[in-house]
């Protein structure tokens, strides 16, 4: 089958989409089928498929023409044209809310939910595939299940770990608050922050205040293969996001690496951690703090959360993920 994959954003930019589409689009092709790649991101192509950058309205057509399904991660209106002259099955990977950042639905998003009357869709959680005007096919995001695993380290020495962009949606904010209360009732721990981000500096104005300097260490950006080995030092990985999160590739990473999950309870992500991990509401970082300190206090609690991890990541592997995909398109053809 040949498959093309549109992917606005794409290697080297870094991001969720850019690394689900990266590892589709390859075990796409050691499942045997050709793949081909369009996106808006400029850079390098040494991929095991071919890489279309920036196409022109000639390019995007004549790739159009060649696929045989044209798999779009996330709606993109700006590749869609094409199919008003040519017949191929589309289908839409919704990654996101069809919303404004504002949570309003404005002209752009009516045009996308018109479309996906004649698309078949796939919804990466459940609380994603609630808000889409069509039925879905529910599959969760792979993660690289080649780089992280637990490397079965005899300690763990580090506590906390948050990994992402520091951008006030993600929440960090209320994660430091959280372990400014769990100081006051005499638990000391540590916080490893692994991203950069605008709100760095407002963060560090934070800490200073809370006199918590010693207890957070921010690393920066980090590669998949670093991520797995600071994930093996660490015992739990803690998603504070503000807005509800479609999903949480970095939950899965994590809980593969060993470490329990902790995320906020709206959105997605509680379907992405499963059974390996607690969640607390959105933005409250008491409540926060009480789910923080009954892992620290209680290693009893990380080990039953551990125990259900390989079942529960079966559902994410590449190899997995990309036959649900692969039998959708099957069919459709």
């Amino acid at each position: 089958m040949k498959i093309l994959l549109g992917s606005h954003h794409f290697s080297p930019s870094i991001g969720g989409i850019e690394t689900v589409s990266d590892l589709l689009a390859r075990e796409f092709v050691k499942l045997g089928h050709e793949v081909r790649v369009i996106t808006q991101t400029l850079g390098e192509n040494d991929f095991p498929f071919r890489v279309i950058r920036q196409p022109g309205p000639i390019e995007l057509f004549r790739q159009i023409a060649w696929c045989d399904v044209f798999l779009q991660n996330n709606i993109s209106l700006r590749t869609l044209w094409p199919l008003l002259f040519l017949q191929r099955p589309l289908f839409v990977t919704h990654q996101t809310w069809i919303a404004s950042p504002n949570g309003r639905i404005g002209w752009p998003q009516r045009l996308k939910r018109l479309v996906l009357r004649f698309a078949k869709s796939f919804a990466i959680s459940e609380a994603v595939a609630a808000q889409l005007p069509a039925p879905s096919v529910r599959v969760g995001n792979p993660y690289n299940d080649e780089i992280f695993s637990d490397f079965q380290s005899p300690e763990r020495p580090r506590d906390l770990i948050f990994i992402g962009r520091l951008v006030s949606d993600k929440g960090v904010d209320v994660l430091i608050e959280a372990l400014s209360i769990l100081r006051e009732s005499g638990i000391r721990t540590q916080l490893t922050v692994a991203g950069e981000g605008p709100e760095r500096a407002r963060l560090e104005k934070q800490i200073s205040k809370l006199g918590l300097e010693s207890r957070v260490e921010f690393i920066g950006k980090q590669s998949s293969s670093e991520l797995a080995e600071i994930l093996n030092r660490h015992r739990i990985l803690v998603v504070p996001s503000r807005w509800p999160e479609p999903f949480g590739i970095v939950a899965l990473e994590a809980i593969a690496c060993g470490c329990v999950a902790v995320g906020s309870a709206n959105g997605g992500l509680p379907e992405a951690m499963g059974p390996c991990g607690v969640t607390f509401p959105n933005g409250d970082p008491r409540a926060l703090a009480d789910v923080l300190a009954g892992l620290l206090m209680d290693p009893a609690q990380s080990n039953a959360f551990r125990r259900g991890a390989a079942a529960h990541l079966a559902r994410f592997t590449r190899r997995y993920v990309a036959n649900v995909y692969l039998e959708a398109m099957k069919s459709a053809r």
